[in-house]
């Protein structure tokens, strides 16, 4: 529908303008490299070290640089599908899959693996954030009376309940480009920290002694913990949104501009913190590479606290589409008002579902695999493949057709390997984990 009072030349949705959209597009480029990277550089930067653990040297690079590649070209993909009818902006991931798919195919495509990907996501940054705090808490205040770690996610998840009242995603700028500049930060401690403590007495790269069935499994789930490196795509289209467009300048420019940015942090970020920290500490790596370092201990310290900001910042990037979709389903069937009380119960009962499933399932290696297999491959990927291929029909056998299908095979591999192999490690860690530590 075309609206009656847009900002003029400005490319609409095929949605009803609201003042409240209005408001929403007035990004600038930079604000999509913050965002991107917030979503993207998360808690999954410091468990590479444990994936290559698994991997080992050779396999493990390849993964990463193959992953950083195919993610890449992924994006600009979506990017570029943003506005691929001229005069409509698919704005959400769920738009652009009822174009691709057909109205009612499309929906339960996209929809189950984006939420996967969105409240995986919080969950297990529920789970990071209160370990982190728990960790700086310790090594700040070594004479205090240590508080069991369950409540410490509960104090990270009650930063949220605040937090989750800012309506849209430029109101959230500010805590996201601070949750940026915390992730590059936390990710050059952890590469210089390992660099500085050097290799460790003994170290072995070799492969971990188990057996073949098990190690399998852990092979898989360090696949999924690659793939959950890669998830930003959940909220690409999202990000793109609150950017301006004109048919002059349409905002896959400065949308694509942003997006380069943010993959070159991504790079000098992801491959110093797994390639060195594997270095320094082999195969007896922590799941966070973090834990494995002890001095200096303010500095540690300090990066703890810079991970507890970063998820703050990216859990609210990966909230803000959930709470729409949320409060669009409340008012188109429940009649249920806009406004402050609106965002009051959706919101709030979100951020209490996901503190809730932080605090009951604090399993932070498994739970990254599992996610990283189930909701990240498909979104990250193979699905903008997929769309792009019923889109734009690339001439059969041509680069564009083959480079589609190679990332749909792998991403189809990624995730049913690190699926079960996150589920399976899930089942046979159950004996070790501690409900409501």
């Amino acid at each position: 529908m075309v609206p009656t009072s847009p900002p003029p030349k400005e490319v609409q949705s095929d949605e009803k303008w609201t003042e409240e959209e209005d408001q929403s597009r007035r990004a600038k480029w930079w604000y999509s490299t913050f965002h991107t990277v917030t979503a993207m550089i998360g808690a999954g930067v410091l468990s590479l070290p444990y994936a290559m653990a698994y991997l080992g040297w050779g396999p493990g690079t390849m993964a990463l640089v193959i992953s950083w590649c195919m993610t890449l070209n992924t994006m600009w993909q979506m990017i570029q599908l943003h506005e691929c009818v001229p005069g409509t902006r698919f704005d959400r991931y769920i738009d652009l899959g009822r174009h691709a798919f057909g109205p009612k195919l499309g929906p339960w495509i996209v929809l189950p693996q984006q939420l996967i990907v969105q409240v995986g996501c919080d969950i297990v940054y529920m789970v990071t954030g209160g370990k982190c705090l728990k960790k700086f808490m310790e090594m700040a205040c070594t004479n205090c009376k240590q508080l069991k770690q369950s409540y410490w996610i509960l104090i990270f998840g009650g930063i949220h309940f605040f937090l989750s009242q800012l309506p849209n995603f430029n109101s959230v700028a500010g805590v996201s480009l601070a949750a940026a500049i915390m992730s590059l930060s936390y990710s050059t401690i952890a590469w210089l920290g390992s660099l500085t403590h050097g290799r460790i007495d003994n170290v072995s790269y070799a492969y971990k002694k188990t057996s073949p069935a098990d190690y399998m499994f852990r092979v898989f789930n360090a696949l999924g913990q690659i793939s959950f490196a890669f998830a930003g795509h959940a909220v690409v289209l999202e990000i793109q949104s609150t950017i301006p467009s004109t048919p002059e300048k349409p905002s896959k420019i400065p949308m694509w501009k942003g997006a380069v940015v943010s993959y070159f942090i991504n790079a000098i970020c992801y491959l110093p913190v797994a390639l060195i920290g594997y270095w320094a500490f082999g195969n007896d790596v922590d799941d966070n590479v973090l834990l494995n370092l002890k001095k200096p201990e303010w500095l540690i310290a300090s990066a703890n606290l810079m991970v507890v900001i970063h998820v703050i910042g990216s859990y609210q990037v990966y909230a803000m589409p959930v709470f729409a979709l949320l409060e669009g389903m409340m008012v188109k069937r429940l009649n249920f008002p806009r406004g402050t009380g609106l965002r009051l119960v959706t919101r709030s009962a979100y951020v209490a579902f996901t503190l809730f499933m932080g605090v009951t399932f604090p399993f932070f290696g498994d739970l990254l695999g599992f996610f990283g297999g189930f909701g990240f491959a498909p979104t990250s990927y193979f699905l903008p493949s997929i769309m792009w291929l019923i889109i734009k029909k690339p001439k059969r056998f041509s680069t564009k057709w083959f480079i589609n299908w190679a990332s749909i095979f792998i991403g189809a591999f990624i995730m049913v390997a690190s699926t079960v192999g996150g589920f399976r490690n899930i089942i046979a860690d159950a004996s070790t984990y501690r409900f409501y530590t």
